[in-house]
């Protein structure tokens, strides 16, 4: 699968991947106008999402109703090398989500191929928050 990478103008570069088109921009600080999300955002808003259609998948194959279910991604950020050095993902699941599935869930979340990806020696915590 190639992916096709072009320039719009000022700070904004695009990618056409399987019919769609992926916009970027940088911040107004990093000489953008702020009109797309950065390539680092993209990123980030891969690995949550990819976590979450894992966790959707794992629901749906049980018969969990997922309205009420969402996922929350934070990071720790090493100022020393640069790079993250740990993400955070919670699971917010409502009440009545069956407690026997609680560990099952934080595995699942943690197969997501994008989070396959990455260095190993980024940190990973997934937890499970009721509410």
């Amino acid at each position: 699968m190639a992916i096709e990478i072009y320039y719009t103008g000022a700070r904004k570069v695009n990618a056409d991947i399987d019919g769609f088109t992926v916009s970027t921009d940088q911040s107004m600080q990093s000489g953008g106008e702020g009109s797309a999300p950065t390539p680092f955002s993209l990123f980030l808003a891969s690995l949550g999402t990819c976590a979450g259609i894992y966790v959707k998948s794992f629901c749906d194959q049980r018969g969990i109703d997922t309205s009420k279910v969402r996922l929350n991604m934070d990071y720790q950020y090493d100022n020393v090398q640069k790079t993250i050095s740990k993400f955070i993902l919670n699971i917010y699941v409502p009440a009545d989500f069956p407690e026997q599935y609680d560990v099952a869930v934080i595995k699942t979340a943690s197969l997501c191929a994008v989070k396959r990806h990455l260095n190993p020696a980024i940190e990973n915590e997934i937890n499970v928050i009721r509410g």
